[in-house]
């Protein structure tokens, strides 16, 4: 069951399970999250990627996502599902259209926890770059409600609790 936008709300007063949320982007059947002030892009000496501040960035002065380039970046929200809800990250359709792709690795398992979420961008566009900026509406969170608690949540199954930032795969 997809929790309402009263039990999205409940949950993150009562629970917490989204922290430094704005009750204003709460949807109906959603949460909106905004781009955190960190994101990793590709090196041009190696194959790791770097950590780049965008903490400074403004929609008049934005990040510049160029044509084919992919990036790490991460929510301003930090997340703790309860052991029975599960949550899924969708792209904002405003940033489909401008040409933003999202790898649809959103899926987030109950019992994540202390954590931003990782989003994998990339800029489909051909010809010019997309604008990004800290704060900007990036995407939507899905919340639901399962049946029962599992028997093993994230906290013990996962490799990505308690990260503060943007992280590279952990393979």
């Amino acid at each position: 069951m997809i929790l309402p936008d009263h039990e999205i709300a409940r949950y993150c007063q009562i629970y917490g399970m989204v922290e430094d949320y704005d009750s204003d982007l709460i949807n109906p059947a959603s949460l909106d999250v905004r781009l955190g002030p960190t994101i990793m892009v590709e090196d041009a000496v190696d194959d790791e990627l770097r950590a780049v501040s965008i903490a400074h960035t403004t929609k008049d002065d934005p990040f510049y996502l160029q044509p084919g380039q992919f990036i790490l970046a991460e929510t301003i929200e930090t997340f703790n599902l309860p052991d029975d809800i599960c949550a899924q990250f969708v792209l904002k359709s405003s940033r489909g259209r401008e040409g933003i792709s999202h790898a649809l690795c959103g899926y987030c398992d109950p019992g994540w926890h202390g954590s931003r979420l990782t989003m994998e961008l990339h800029c489909l566009r051909q010809l010019h770059p997309v604008k990004l900026w800290h704060g900007m509406k990036i995407g939507q969170m899905k919340f639901e409600l399962m049946l029962s608690a599992p028997l093993r949540d994230y906290s013990q199954t996962g490799r990505y609790n308690m990260d503060k930032s943007v992280q590279p795969s952990r393979g």
